[in-house]
């Protein structure tokens, strides 16, 4: 039987005492049973009333969503059951109808207890109580809301969730233990975020994020540092502004940047992120300047190698980005000899009309490169099989080279394509080559299905001889978020990156076994952390060096998700090569909110091996110590 309400307390009562189906079944809970929102809402996740018709619900209206396709208001009493375990308010859920309540209105609500699970019902996002199919009447007007929740630096606990848990749902709440269960135990209520400093740019979507804990992993730019699995930093949180735009522009903060004063709003959930802050009231953005970084020069006996994830670049794109990324090439990169590019699209970019060449996008780059007053760069590339490489449908993502002539030359040995792996040649005195330059690894192997295949090249430079593996690994995007409702979250899309490393470090061990003092650099998005299995794949049991272990974990990374500074994209030398590179990460794009990639470059200076110990050894003496 379909459930219609009626709009008047009155009649809410009339149907109470007349309809038979709600006078004599246990899905009905009316004004007589004395049902307040924290009995709703429950000492768990999901409500003990899920499912159930509830009547005579009162509270205050806090805010009202006007926007999208989740309207609805929040109500929350006033006055609470003491218990921290109970949230005291709800969000009524009006569809695309924006109801017609104020804040500060009193309300006596109806409706049936839903929990609503952001992403579908599959998904392992946690649930939103929320009332569907209600009604309501203001009983008054113009009262005091009820106080927000101040969430200062000591308000959510440093632990994220309960270990070795499984799925949290129904296991009772511990808000002052358990990071989640504090947000869980206060969802829908008013909280208050005080001077917060920003720590995720203004999105696409005008959200960004803050940190309730300014002390937690900060970085030296203002940021949040990811450093283990264990430490998610569970003092960020999401903002969004339920003010309309014309009244207040949503700001376009940079991290570092700060929200003065209060930024206040009842505390909802989006699969994007999870646990955030619906603002009413929105502090003042303080600009505090974050500026991009610019990387010194190579000296003239330093090769310079460069990895850039450059998102989906394809000859479709407008002229800014190209020109952009150009200037950010030639002057905040300062023009390496070697570019190491993901992300490199098809000429007709996301259409899928079986176009696989990328000689216009290249093209367009390297044209707009030279005229920001670059280099004249050469591009190297192995076209994938259409559609096989996964990334966006139709783009045909691919890693390319980039290689200045007048410092280094490419090595092109014929015979790479799609389905050709490369191989380990002996060359006889010269030492170890490759079969195909440009060639890729093992692409027949099921560990790259729908995945990027790395590209090798084999370089020259001042008479030296240079591997450069280009890779870009499997994405995390089927991993579980931090944010849901399964504790500890699974990786399952780590398994593939595992055996993706397994292959790469098989052919860097082959080029060193060949010749240990091989100049042998794997570089690129490796889609993974600095201390995930992924990279302890590659460097460990005497594999390659990495760089980036030699910063302060504050300093490691180069992406910004979910408010978290992270490591994603990576620099691996040959471990002979571990005391003559010098290593930067280029901050330009991640803690930006205008940026032109996701992701921040990085670069690799050394002075090649040549292959005599004398001659390295009075080189090292020389130029490094």
């Amino acid at each position: 039987m379909a459930l219609s309400y009626p709009r008047t307390a009155a009649a809410v009562v009339a149907v109470l005492t007349t309809c038979p189906l709600l006078a004599a079944g246990p899905a009905w809970a009316g004004p007589g049973d004395g049902l307040r929102v924290h009995d709703i809402q429950g000492v768990t996740r999901t409500s003990p009333y899920a499912g159930t018709d509830v009547s005579g619900l009162t509270g205050v209206v806090t805010a009202v969503n006007a926007f999208g396709q989740a309207r609805g208001f929040w109500f929350q009493d006033p006055q609470g059951d003491g218990d921290p375990r109970t949230s005291e308010a709800l969000f009524v859920f009006t569809g695309t109808t924006t109801p017609a309540v104020r804040p500060g209105d009193a309300v006596q609500v109806a409706g049936t207890v839903e929990e609503y699970r952001p992403g579908g019902a599959d998904s392992v996002n946690q649930t939103i109580t929320q009332l569907g199919d209600a009604t309501w009447t203001v009983t008054s007007s113009g009262e005091e809301l009820p106080a927000a929740v101040d969430v200062d630096r000591g308000a959510v606990p440093d632990t994220h969730a309960p270990s070795r848990r499984g799925d949290l749902s129904e296991r009772e709440l511990r808000p002052g233990s358990y990071a989640l269960d504090y947000w869980a135990a206060h969802e829908h209520m008013r909280v208050r975020v005080t001077d917060a400093r920003v720590v995720g740019p203004t999105d696409g979507y005008d959200a960004l994020w803050v940190t309730t804990k300014p002390r937690e992993n900060p970085t030296r730019r203002g940021g949040t540092a990811y450093t283990s699995y264990d430490g998610p930093n569970t003092g960020r949180l999401k903002v969004e502004s339920l003010i309309p735009f014309s009244q207040r522009p949503f700001p376009r903060a940079d991290v570092g940047d700060e929200l003065a004063g209060v930024t206040e709003g009842p505390l909802y959930y989006s699969a994007y992120g999870g646990y955030l802050v619906k603002a009413t009231t929105l502090g003042e953005h303080v600009d505090n300047g974050l500026r991009r970084e610019t990387t010194r020069r190579a000296r003239d006996w330093e090769l310079s190698v460069a990895t850039y994830n450059v998102e989906n670049l394809s000859a479709r794109d407008g002229q800014q980005k190209f020109d952009r990324l150009a200037t950010e090439i030639t002057e905040n990169l300062a023009s390496p000899d070697i570019l190491a590019l993901e992300e490199i699209q098809d000429d007709s970019g996301p259409t899928d009309d079986g176009t696989v060449d990328p000689t216009r996008t290249l093209n367009r780059l390297t044209a707009a490169i030279e005229a920001a007053g670059g280099p004249a760069y050469e591009w190297r590339q192995v076209s994938p099989v259409n559609n096989a490489d996964g990334g966006q449908p139709g783009g045909n993502i691919r890693n390319a080279f980039l290689v200045n002539p007048a410092r280094v030359s490419f090595t092109d040995i014929p015979g790479g394509d799609a389905t050709t792996p490369v191989e380990v040649r002996d060359t006889g005195r010269g030492g170890p080559g490759l079969s195909v330059s440009p060639g890729r690894i093992q692409p027949g192997d099921q560990a790259w299905t729908d995945s990027r295949k790395p590209l090798v090249g084999q370089f020259e430079f001042q008479g030296r001889r240079v591997f450069v593996v280009t890779v870009h690994f499997a994405s995390k995007g089927g991993d579980q978020p931090l944010h849901g409702v399964r504790q500890p979250p699974q990786r399952v899309t780590e398994a593939q990156r595992e055996a993706q490393s397994e292959l790469v470090r098989d052919f860097t061990d082959e080029l060193l076994a060949a010749d240990r003092d091989a100049n042998v650099l794997v570089v690129g998005d490796l889609n993974d952390f600095w201390f995930a299995p992924t990279l302890r794949i590659l460097t460990g049991r005497g594999g390659l060096h990495n760089p980036m272990t030699r910063l302060p974990e504050s300093e490691r990374y180069s992406y910004v998700y979910d408010g978290n500074s992270q490591a994603l994209d990576h620099m691996l030398a040959a471990p002979r090569l571990a005391d003559r590179v010098d290593y930067d990460i280029v901050h330009v794009n991640a803690e930006f909110h205008d940026q032109v990639s996701d992701h921040d470059p990085q670069v690799l200076r050394f002075r090649p091996l040549s292959g005599d110990r004398r001659t390295d050894h009075a080189e090292h003496d020389r130029y490094y110590d």
